[in-house]
Parts: C-alpha cells; sequence; structure tokens
C-alpha cells in the first residue's frame, strides 16, 4: 500500500477532557496527555500517512454512524469503566472491519485483569508469583503466609493504587489494605508473594513468531523513592526518583525470554511492554503485561526504552505501524 493515500484515525482518551468533567488525577492517571496525541500525530504524518483525530469512544460511534470509515485506527483509547474498557473501541472497530493498531478484543480484556492473566501465564509454565484474588473482605481470611505480601487493584495501570504500604508484613495491614483498595477501586485486589529481586521492563515490538524483544531496561529506585515498589508516586516524579538503565547480564537476557514468552503466550500484538521482577534466587517473573504501552514520547516507559538505545520515537511508531499494516496485506 501506498502510505500516503492511507487515512490513519486516532483514538485517545485525553486527560484534560476528564478533568474537565470532574475526574481526578489519579483517575485520568491512564489517559493520554495533548503532547501525546501531537506526537503521535506528527510521526504518522513524518511517515506519510494521513491523520484524523477521532478520540474517545463516545466520539468514535458518532462518526461512525455519520459515515466516517479509516483505512486503519492508532487506537490508545484506554476506556473507562469495566474489565472490558480497553477493548470497547477494538470491538466496534472489529464490528465495521475496520483495522486497528494493537492487540485484540480478547488480548486486551484478559491482560487487563491481572489475576486472569496470571492463570493463563502460570498454565502456560512461565514463572509468576503465588497469587490470590481478593473479591470480597471474607475472602482475605483465605491468604496464609508467609509474608511479605504485595497487593493492588487488579485492573489498573500507571501504578494506580500502589504505595510503599502494597508492601504488606502482618495479617493486620493485610486486612487495612485490601479493605482500603476494594473501597477505592471498587474491584478485586490481586495478592501475591512479594519478591525482593531487580525489577525490570522489557519493550516488545510485533506479533506472533515475528515479535522480538528490545533491550532490557532496569528500573532503579533512588534514595528518596517510596521503598521496594514501582508506584505510582514514584511513576509521576521518576526524573526525581527512578533511574533507568540498560541491562543485558544473564539475569536481564532471562527477563527479555520470559517476557517474549508471555507476550506470545497471551496472543498480544504490534507493540507493548512486559514488567518483571526476580525472585530471591535472581529468576524474573512474569509481573504484568501492557498491551497499550503509554507513549508519551519523554515520559513512558517504552519510548524511555527507544531513547536509551539510540532510536527516535517516530522509528518506534514506524515499527507499530509497519506490525499492524502487515494484518491487512496478509487479511488477518
Amino acid at each position: 500500500m501506498n502510505r500516503g493515500r492511507l487515512k490513519i484515525g486516532m483514538a485517545y482518551d485525553l486527560r484534560d477532557d476528564y478533568l474537565a468533567e470532574g475526574y481526578s488525577e489519579e483517575e485520568t492517571a491512564e489517559f493520554d496527555r495533548s503532547e501525546t496525541i501531537d506526537a503521535i500525530e506528527h510521526a504518522l504524518g513524518d511517515l506519510g500517512y494521513e491523520t484524523d483525530r477521532i478520540g474517545h469512544i463516545r466520539s468514535l460511534t458518532g462518526r461512525l454512524v455519520a459515515g466516517d470509515r479509516w483505512d486503519m485506527v492508532f487506537n490508545i483509547a484506554e476506556g473507562l469503566r469495566g474489565f472490558g474498557r480497553e477493548a470497547q473501541v477494538p470491538a466496534i472497530l472489529d464490528a465495521y472491519a475496520i483495522p486497528y493498531t494493537f492487540s485484540d478484543v480478547l488480548a486486551l480484556s484478559l491482560t487487563l485483569h491481572k489475576g486472569m492473566a496470571k492463570h493463563v501465564i502460570r498454565d502456560l509454565g512461565i514463572p509468576t508469583p503465588d497469587f490470590k484474588v481478593i473479591e470480597t473482605e471474607d475472602h482475605i481470611a483465605g491468604i496464609h503466609p508467609p509474608f511479605p505480601l504485595f497487593a493492588k487493584p487488579v485492573a489498573e495501570g500507571t501504578g494506580k493504587g500502589i504505595s510503599a504500604a502494597s508492601k504488606i508484613e502482618t495479617p493486620e495491614a493485610l486486612v487495612q489494605i485490601c479493605r482500603k483498595l476494594l473501597t477505592t477501586f471498587q474491584q478485586p485486589v490481586l495478592v501475591e508473594t512479594f519478591l525482593p529481586g531487580r525489577e525490570f521492563t522489557v519493550g516488545i515490538i510485533g506479533t506472533g513468531k515475528d515479535a522480538f524483544t528490545t533491550e532490557v531496561m532496569e528500573v532503579v529506585l533512588k534514595g528518596q523513592a517510596e521503598r521496594d515498589v514501582y508506584s505510582y508516586f514514584n511513576k509521576e516524579n521518576f526524573q526525581a526518583l527512578v533511574t533507568y538503565r540498560l541491562v543485558d547480564d544473564d539475569e536481564a537476557k532471562r527477563a527479555g525470554e520470559t517476557a517474549l514468552a508471555a507476550w506470545r503466550g497471551l496472543g498480544c500484538r504490534d507493540a507493548g511492554r512486559v514488567d518483571l521482577r526476580s525472585d530471591r534466587t535472581g529468576r524474573p517473573n512474569f509481573m504484568e503485561v501492557n498491551p497499550l504501552a503509554g507513549l508519551h514520547p519523554r515520559h513512558s516507559d517504552l519510548p524511555i526504552i527507544f531513547s536509551l538505545m539510540g532510536k527516535t520515537f517516530l522509528q518506534l511508531i514506524d515499527l507499530i505501524m509497519c506490525s499492524a499494516l502487515k494484518r491487512v496485506h496478509h487479511g488477518e
């Protein structure tokens, strides 16, 4: 296909729109800033595509009813409600037979629920810490030592609901934190064995057998950061609190291998990120996958990895589009 003839719609949730509606900073943490949309649109234009900003799902449905169509949609819409919120835009686009970037409905729904994703990962034989999903307060009694444990909302990203208190040392703290998370986020809580080792983030490009890892990035917390956890606070203040570095030692290589196996096993597409943490023996464990990884050119982990590799944001967007267009060429 001639890129100059391809009309690329852009589906996204703009943070400012939701803040204007009265949502809080933390509630909108996963939504995109205007500079992210500007950067993606600029990159697509530089690559020769015609762009058309669509916006959130309500704008998309209105445009479709009005008869608008696109050759492909660059979809980074996170959605607002429910475990299927990341899959809402792809489901509508599937119904209209409009191709889109990134993962499909099944992968996005599965991976947003960290507990369900870990069930699949465990079944695939990929290392992941022992875990339990707490649906109600009554389930807390079913969790037994050893401590420490780690608790977080089952379906949030960007470190939402994660703080220094997420590392749990006592039964009393377990009850307190689980109750707070259940009430605050109105969703189950994932409780898993706390892993004391190194923390890695691995970028993945491509789909299925064509997928490959970027270099492996280690996340190192500085002295003034919230201890032991890559929390919402640490992520929001990463320039002062976090050091990112590319690593290629044996443990990092195992992290890359584990990340790629998880990406393929969960059926993710085009580009994203897998987060891992090592246990006491130095074995990297799958923690979670982000198939709709943030794309802020300076603040998001995947573009940070590319920058540390000496590659540009334009190259990242090009790789994403090439992977997505391959499905169009193959009729997938």
